[in-house]
């Protein structure tokens, strides 16, 4: 398989069994998608869940040139949880490969037009930052968004660089179900 597989655990030992098992179902994602650079897949035991179904968190993440596809399942067994989320991921890539293929109209691939990770600082006063990610922006119009939104399982928001403004938007879903562009200006 010559796409960079990472398996991580949370709170459990990954044993050669888990990982053989991980990565022959991994490894038949290569006939499905072929652009696909990165697959990380996060396995968790939360021992506090409330309910014993839900002890058990597979996550997987799919990273390509042009887009990431995330799914996570929960079971009482980690291989039944590492299923469901892969049959969940099979129905995104699916998905993602019934779109049409779209340009960006300025003509820039995605290499040139991937912007550098924007850094925020620390302030000394109020409330602290118990958690900090940073991404790289792909450039892409406001219908590539929601499809992104739509594919990742991002309900509340999604952050992107709208190639038409040249400035970065949040997408976001209101309460009555239709969606909302915030486009930030600097005063």
């Amino acid at each position: 398989m010559a796409v960079k597989l990472e398996i991580a655990a949370h709170n459990m030992d990954v044993t050669d069994r888990i990982t053989d098992y991980v990565t022959k179902k991994i490894s038949k994602l290569d006939r499905f998608i072929s652009d696909l650079d990165e697959v990380l897949v996060d396995l968790t035991y939360r021992k506090t869940a409330r309910n014993a179904a839900d002890r058990q968190i597979a996550q997987i993440t799919l990273r390509g040139k042009r887009y990431i596809l995330r799914t996570e399942e929960r079971s009482t067994d980690i291989f039944t949880a590492f299923d469901a989320a892969m049959d969940k991921m099979q129905r995104q890539v699916e998905r993602l490969k019934g779109r049409r293929d779209r340009g960006r109209g300025d003509g820039t691939s995605v290499s040139e037009a991937t912007s550098e990770p924007i850094e925020v600082e620390q302030q000394s006063a109020g409330p602290v930052i118990a958690r900090r990610k940073s991404f790289t922006l792909v450039p892409m119009d406001e219908e590539e968004a929601l499809e992104q939104m739509v594919l990742l399982g991002h309900e509340l928001f999604f952050i992107f660089y709208n190639v038409n403004t040249n400035s970065v938007n949040v997408l976001y879903q209101r309460r009555d179900g239709t969606y909302g562009l915030i486009e930030p200006k600097i005063g």
